[in-house]
């Protein structure tokens, strides 16, 4: 194989190459060895076919078949001998080929530029450390106290207010018929919280122990029994029981109930909790400050056929009067884009970053997480489209490249408070808000914080009732990286 390359203009390229006849008969000859076993002519015994007759029989479309394999064998070792990182599909342009002659061909290819990534170990960035006070943590301890109360029995006197929880036994009937579910045992109520079926918790304020109370109240759309829904039920309650709240008291037994070893190991795992949502967060704005540093990084030539790609990607969903008018505004940030996604790319090249599989399921159980009930719909879309998984593989992919550069470069650390926290990161979100971005990155500057107010009233809610009441990026890393 002869190869010769010509500079055309830029990174614009033509790759001549040039296979001798003798070569591509050798090819040939492999292919007739490989099928005359297998084939059964009449007056030849099976593998003794002659060539000549084969030829005569199977060469035309045996000659496609090697053409194929061997443009596809050629083009690729010319391109990595050559160290030629091409930018999109190259167009392949046939000169000589036919059977008994030799091959030759031009690749017209726009080669990736050049990329310097040795300045990425010296980017400068904050990276940030928040320090939980003690007060910090205990008012908190305070909030999740607040929202798990506990109840003691009131006398038998004491009349059920807003806040109290009522333990009753009710029977339903509409229309003075029973129904499936129309049953409840110990069932709890926490009175205002109107957890049961709207309106119903109002008419029982005023209850007390031992009394019956008939409670009128509409079953909802989505109750089980389909020929029920909207009609009015009459329920006859049976109170059993009126519970008073009482303070909680935070104590050993109290964080043990939370999951926790003691007290003091409560307030371990919840400073821990606090410092964690607002790291995530952080970090976040870290990767964007070294984002914000590539952007600076000066790349000669960007190829236009990628410039093209983004800039119809950015233009998606518009008319040709708005595309045309947004052009010049998205071919600046097309090149941004492409220029970072280059960079991020070669760096991740040169330190070997991959993407196992099980780094894709975890980012797709990650998905999974934030998208409560949700859970098959989210891996349907996955299975369904194999485009997306790729776009997943390519955000893992430069998740892992900006970790890398975090590690090798010169962070400038701090240690703030929380309030001091808070603080950068709102001004971080009203930026992001006041300007346009070049990147599909996903920098989430809200806090994530678990919803222990819901665990704790779900626990404290131990109810049976009829049914429940209804609760009110692409980067241009992932185009280029073959990983």
């Amino acid at each position: 194989m002869k190869v010769t390359i010509e500079n055309i203009k830029g990174l614009n390229k033509d790759i001549k190459v040039f296979i001798d006849k003798d070569t591509m008969n050798s090819h040939m000859d492999e292919k007739y060895e490989e099928i005359k076993g297998t084939v059964n002519l009449k007056g030849f015994r099976p593998g003794k076919v002659p060539k000549e007759v084969l030829k005569r029989q199977f060469g035309k479309a045996l000659f496609g078949e090697v053409l194929d394999k061997v443009l596809k064998d050629t083009s690729t070792k010319a391109l990595e001998e050559n160290k030629i990182k091409p930018a999109g599909q190259p167009k392949l342009d046939l000169k000589i080929y036919g059977e008994d002659k030799e091959l030759e061909y031009v690749l017209s290819v726009t080669e990736l530029p050049k990329v310097e990534t040795r300045s990425l170990e010296n980017i400068k960035f904050d990276q940030y450390s928040v320090k939980i006070d003690a007060s910090e943590t205990d008012k908190r301890i305070k909030e999740i106290a607040k929202n798990q109360p506990s109840f003691k029995d009131a006398s038998p006197e004491t009349k059920a207010k807003e806040g109290d929880l009522v333990v009753l036994d009710y029977q339903a009937t509409v229309d003075g018929k029973e129904f499936k579910g129309s049953e409840g045992k110990n069932t709890q109520l926490t009175l205002g919280k109107d957890l049961f079926l709207k309106g119903f918790d109002k008419q029982l304020i005023g209850v007390k122990k031992d009394e019956e109370k008939t409670v009128d109240a509409t079953l909802p759309e989505n109750f089980s029994e389909k020929e029920l829904v909207n009609k009015k039920a009459k329920f006859v309650c049976k109170i059993i029981n009126v519970k008073i709240p009482e303070d909680v008291k935070i104590d050993d037994t109290f964080a043990k109930n939370l999951g926790a070893k003691d007290l003091n190991d409560l307030k371990t795992l919840i400073s821990k909790q606090i410092n964690d949502e607002y790291k995530n967060s952080l970090d976040q704005l870290s990767k964007t400050q070294i984002l914000k540093e590539i952007e600076k990084i000066k790349i000669d030539e960007i190829p236009e056929n990628l410039i093209e790609e983004e800039v119809k990607i950015l233009s998606q969903g518009m008319d040709e009067q708005e595309a045309k008018k947004n052009k010049a505004k998205f071919t600046e940030t097309a090149k941004t884009r492409i220029k970072t996604g280059l960079i991020l790319n070669e760096f991740g090249e040169k330190n070997k970053i991959q993407v196992t599989e099980q780094e894709i399921q975890a980012e797709v159980q990650k998905q999974l997480r934030m998208m409560p009930g949700q859970e098959k719909m989210v891996m349907d879309f996955y299975q369904k489209n194999p485009s997306a998984v790729a776009s997943l593989r390519g955000t893992v992919y430069e998740e892992k490249i900006l970790n890398l550069i975090k590690e090798k470069a010169k962070p400038n650390k701090k240690e703030i408070s929380k309030d001091e926290a808070e603080k950068i990161l709102k001004e971080a979100h009203n930026h992001d808000h006041n300007h346009d971005h070049n990147h599909d990155h996903d920098h989430d500057k809200k806090d994530k914080k678990k919803d222990t107010k819901k665990k704790a009233e779900a626990k404290s809610e131990k109810k049976k009732k009829p049914t429940p009441k209804a609760s009110k990026s692409k980067s241009v890393t992932k185009k280029v990286s073959k990983k």
